[in-house]
């Protein structure tokens, strides 16, 4: 008479545990205007995203409205503002022209823009590296295009029309000018930088650190490791060393 139960309670666990990995698989997509919109799919499907809610619903709208989609979401309430470890970042943000042209077919024209915008070309051949692996036709399910991933809404936003996003210059362009721009508000904080270019600033902003995705810390790890670097803290401070 005591197994039903008890054989109850294990189910309802093992249910609890199935919905909670579902809930682990969801993504967040983040809207232009800093809204978001928590999904169990998303497509790009030529001009519309395609969103499958939780609830098994589904809605469209323009691509242009999506700002960034981050994979494995999590979202615990925002901490209280924290003040942030001094970083003792071993590679300079800022161009020299000690530094050298990237590798690939690409390296110059990386090089050109990155000094153009007085921003390290590694830096810049980095992000590229772990976005596209150097292919400029690479296109996302999300929607993102091109050398530097963009959704069509940041390359607008920096004077990149949506047809541009195929020439590799021009993605260039639009992609280091978000970097710079995003390395003007952080105050040359590399990890927020990188965190901002996977997850958006508005996330960044709100976390006052890198966000807590799993996709974005992935993300950082990922650069930071190409560039020579040891991610020691993924909490709100940025603590950075040299490896």
């Amino acid at each position: 008479m005591h197994r039903r139960p008890r054989a109850l309670a294990v189910l309802f666990a093992l249910a609890a545990g199935v919905a909670a990995s579902v809930a682990a698989r969801a993504e967040l997509v983040i809207l232009t205007d800093g809204d978001y919109v928590k999904v169990k799919d998303y497509a790009a499907d030529g001009e519309r995203a395609l969103l499958t809610l939780p609830s098994g619903g589904r809605m469209a709208m323009p691509i242009e409205r999506i700002d960034r989609v981050v994979d494995d979401e999590w979202v615990p309430p925002p901490p209280a503002p924290v003040v942030a470890a001094a970083a003792a970042v071993a590679l300079p943000l800022a161009f020299d022209d000690s530094q050298k042209v990237p590798e690939g077919p690409y390296g110059k024209m990386i090089y050109e823009t990155a000094k153009r915008h007085a921003l390290n070309p590694q830096i810049v051949s980095a992000v590229i590296g772990a976005e596209s692996a150097g292919n400029p036709r690479a296109f996302s399910r999300k929607g993102a295009c091109g050398l530097m991933q963009l959704m069509p809404s940041t390359a607008t936003r920096f004077g990149v029309a949506r047809g541009e996003l195929w020439n590799p210059e021009r993605n260039l362009e639009a992609g280091v000018s978000y970097l710079k721009w995003l390395s003007d508000h952080f105050g040359n904080d590399l990890s927020r930088i990188l965190a901002a270019y996977n997850a958006g600033e508005g996330s960044v902003d709100r976390y006052q650190g890198i966000p807590p995705y799993r996709e974005t810390r992935d993300y950082v790890r990922r650069i930071y490791t190409t560039l020579g670097l040891t991610l020691a803290n993924l909490g709100g401070g940025s603590a950075i060393a040299a490896r």
